[in-house]
Order: C-alpha cells, then structure tokens, then sequence
C-alpha cells in the first residue's frame, strides 16, 4: 500500500505530494493548492462551488486506449487526491515562453483578436474551458461552444465576444506544444499508475482513501464504516468551502475503473455508479433522447466532467435532476458488500429526504436500466430560473402507454420538487388509467395534484407555483403525446 503520498504531473513534471512533509490536510481542493505554490494564481476563486467558473483547469488523463484525454473542471470542487495519477493543466501552462518571448496559445490568441476580456479575473477560466474544447477532438458547433462555456460567468465582456473568440478557435484546430509533449505525458502517468495499491493519506486527524477496486473500497468500508465516501466531491466540497464542514475520514472511490463502464446487454444497460454525467447525458441522448431536456440542462461542463450518476442517486435530493427519469425508465440500483450483492428497485432505495436504502459496509457499484419500450411515449422538462446551471425549481418525467384505442394502458408521472423525495403522482395516474387520454380527463387529473403533493414555499418558488406549474407540466405531457400521435406514435 503506498501510503501518504500522490503524484500528479504539473508544468511537465512529476509533482509529489507527501502528508508527512506538508501542513494541509488530504481534503485540500485544487484550487486552494494551486494558490498556494509560486506561479499558479491565474486560477481564481469567485464562489467556490461551481457556479462561476473562475477556476477551470483542464485534466489530462489516459484513457482505455492509451490516449490522453483532456477534461475542463472546477478545481473548487476537487479533492487533491483525485488527480494521482493525471496531469493538472493551468492557464499559465497555455502560452510557451522563452528566456526573450512568449508566444501566446491559439486560445489566448483568440481572446485577445475579437476583445473577449475587460477585467480579466474570469479570463483564465473562460480560456480553460475554451482548452478544453480545443483538445476535446471534436470541431463543435456553436451549441456545443454554448455549452462548453455555460459554467464561466462574465459580469463586464459580455458574451457575444467570448463566443466569437472560441469560433475563432475552432475553426482551425491544430497540433500545439501538448500535442508534442503527450508521448512524453502519456508515459509518465502510466509509470505513476502502475502499481494497483490503495493510497492511504494521513494527516493529524484526517484519513484519506484512495482505493484502486471495489475489493480495496469495501475493504475500507468494512475497517471505517463512518467514512464519507465521494467519487466527484462536488457535494462534500461545496459544504467544507462554503461551511467549513470536516470529514475526519473520506474514501475517495474517483480511480476505480470498475464503476465507470457502460455496458449494453440484451435487455439493458449497466451503467457504473462511477459514470460521469457527461458520458450519461451522451448515453441518454443516445439511447433515451426524450430525456435530454433533463441531462442537457444539467449543472456545466465543467461539473459534469466529475460529477457521478451514483452520486446523484446517493444524494437522493429531491430536486436531483436524474432520479426521475430513473424512476420512469424502472431503473435498479446494485449495491456491493464484502459478503454480499443486492439489487434494489430505484423507488425502493429512495427512502426518504436525503436518505437511501444503503448499508455502512456497502458501495452502490451500477445502475441496470432496461432497454427502452417502444410502445411507451417519454416526456421530461425541468423548470428552473436559469436554462443553464441551475437546480430544479421542479421537474417531470413521465411515461405513457395508450391501447389502439387511445385508452391509457400504463402510466408514470414522476415529479422532482413537490415532496420531501422524488415522487410519483399516484392519484393522477390511477385516475387516467383505462381512460380516454383526452384534454377533459388530463384537465380532471390535475385537479388532484393538490392530493398527491403539499409542496413548500422556499427560496425557489411558492407552494402556488408549484401546484400550478406542475398541471402545466401534465398539459405538456398531454400536447406531446398528441404530437407524436399525429406524427405516427
């Protein structure tokens, strides 16, 4: 077991870090460390917790085929130790530099031809993001560009000019100094992950697991069952920068490959808990694009990149984005002890506000979700102040199926918002069950909306508000369907 030292690469070099040597404990973010060495305070902090973007970095990984991958994150958000093993990419490494010049990198270049900077403090994050995109290897669209710059807020530019300045760049992307440096990179970070031990921090009175399985992690949950597990940290991270939360003991499961996969079966698809939201929301526009109203308004890129499916399912907030759609596609959630397996129906691991049906000695390790029923129409919106980067003030996701006589043969309307959990409207549905799916009976069905749920007023929204925008929502599902109908459902 390697014990109380990561490496990272930064600047091209192996940078190490020893807990007996330094005076910051494990859970250290990112962002606080690079602020606190020379030469590295073009990453800022503006909210510290995802929302503004000042402090995007890039993270060079390499990937199941050998190649390095580069991803845009909020390093307010991340631990430190959950870049062992990946290269940290900051502003100031974009521009190359000699002892005479500096040459500035395709991005900065950019920036400066179409005047997308004033006060400069969000700058180095927009440029990050920018990166990212740049080595994505992919030529995006204007969409794509939108979305890869919805996590950077600028309050003095204006928007117009920073997405001049990412077309700019794209529309001629070419090898630059990473790309002559990744053989070099590349070699580097398979020689820091060869070895598969679990790395155990320790410092004063914080512990800090970073195992490399799920045989390593349920080991750790077995001898610390109080740990706090995280696999993203864009919770637990929030919490400890915004109030100074301490995790005396954290199992941080972000290096097992075993719980990243995807795979495609006869009958459904099993999804590793340790699934990015990005790679989910690719997933659900591939497979169940009727959803993508939900995932391609999910938080930014930058959180995305990090954030997990089996985060979001084990926060079990009301207003999470993903659990009612896996709600409506029936979903199952596995869970793994050091003795046993179990698979729970999504509804039932869902056990009440914020909490779930998961043992301390557990690990929730892949989601299951069925192949997608043909004969079923699909629906989801979520409404919220902001269209990007914003929590729900409410959402819907619904399945229905109609018989060749237009009468409701099965339905699911599942709402995030109006309980203490995400929950179904069981009075609505069983209501319309064996009706007519007409405007009469869906206008009849929304009247008991007001039995199934007694939502708050909070910061978000009124109890009104959400009584009333929640028949909407139903009225939506209703002129869908009839849209799909008449196109040939």
């Amino acid at each position: 077991m390697n014990t109380n030292c990561i490496q990272f690469i930064l600047d091209n070099e192996a940078y190490t870090i020893d807990w007996s040597k330094v005076d910051f404990p494990p859970s250290t973010t990112v962002l606080q460390f690079l602020r606190s060495i020379p030469k590295h305070t073009g990453t800022k902090e503006g909210c510290a917790e995802g929302d503004c973007g000042a402090c995007t970095v890039v993270l060079a990984e390499v990937n199941q085929n050998n190649k390095l991958t580069y991803k845009a994150i909020d390093s307010c958000l991340l631990f430190l130790p959950s870049i062992h093993g990946k290269q940290l990419i900051t502003i100031e490494n974009l521009a190359t530099k000699t002892p005479t010049s500096t040459s500035l990198h395709p991005v900065q270049q950019a920036i400066v031809e179409t005047h997308a900077s004033q006060c400069g403090y969000c700058t180095p994050g927009i440029a990050m993001s920018v990166f990212g995109m740049y080595k994505s290897g992919k030529t995006p669209d204007k969409n794509l560009i939108i979305d890869a710059l919805a996590g950077n807020l600028c309050r003095c530019t204006g928007y117009g000019s920073i997405i001049d300045a990412a077309e700019l760049t794209c529309k001629s992307i070419k090898p630059d100094h990473f790309t002559q440096n990744e053989s070099m990179i590349r070699e580097k970070l398979i020689e820091i992950n060869r070895s598969g031990d679990a790395i155990e921090l320790s410092f004063h009175n914080q512990l800090y697991f970073l195992p490399k399985t799920i045989k390593q992690t349920l080991e750790f949950k077995e001898k610390y069952p109080q740990a706090v597990l995280v696999n993203g940290s864009t919770d637990i991270a929030v919490r400890q920068n915004k109030t100074s939360e301490f995790q005396p003991q954290i199992i941080d499961i972000s290096a097992v490959k075993e719980i990243k996969q995807i795979i495609t079966n006869d009958n459904d698809f099993q999804i590793g808990a340790g699934c990015n939201i990005e790679n989910f929301k690719i997933f659900i526009h591939e497979n169940f694009h009727e959803f993508s109203p939900i995932t391609d308004h999910f938080a930014s890129l930058q959180i995305r990149n990090i954030a997990t499916l089996g985060g979001n399912i084990c926060n079990a907030s009301p207003i999470g984005d993903l659990i009612p759609l896996l709600i409506v596609l029936k979903a199952q959630v596995k869970t793994a002890s050091s003795v046993n397996t179990r698979i729970i129906n999504i509804e039932n691991f869902i056990t009440g506000y914020r909490s779930i049906d998961l043992h301390n000695n557990e690990l929730v390790t892949e989601i299951i979700i069925p192949k997608k029923d043909n004969d079923s129409h699909y629906y989801s919106e979520k409404v919220s102040t902001r269209r990007d980067l914003d929590i729900s003030t409410l959402s819907i996701a619904a399945s229905i199926k109609l018989s060749s006589a237009g009468n409701v043969e099965d339905i699911m309307l599942v709402y995030g918002g109006l309980a203490s959990t995400v929950k179904r409207a069981k009075l609505c549905e069983d209501f319309l069950k064996g009706k007519r799916f007409t405007l009469e009976m869906i206008s009849e069905a929304i009247q008991l909306i007001n039995n199934d749920f007694t939502p708050i007023s909070d910061a978000r929204s009124t109890t009104e508000y959400r009584i009333e925008a929640a028949g909407n929502l139903m009225l939506k599902l209703f002129y869908s369907v009839q849209l799909n109908n008449n196109n040939g459902f």
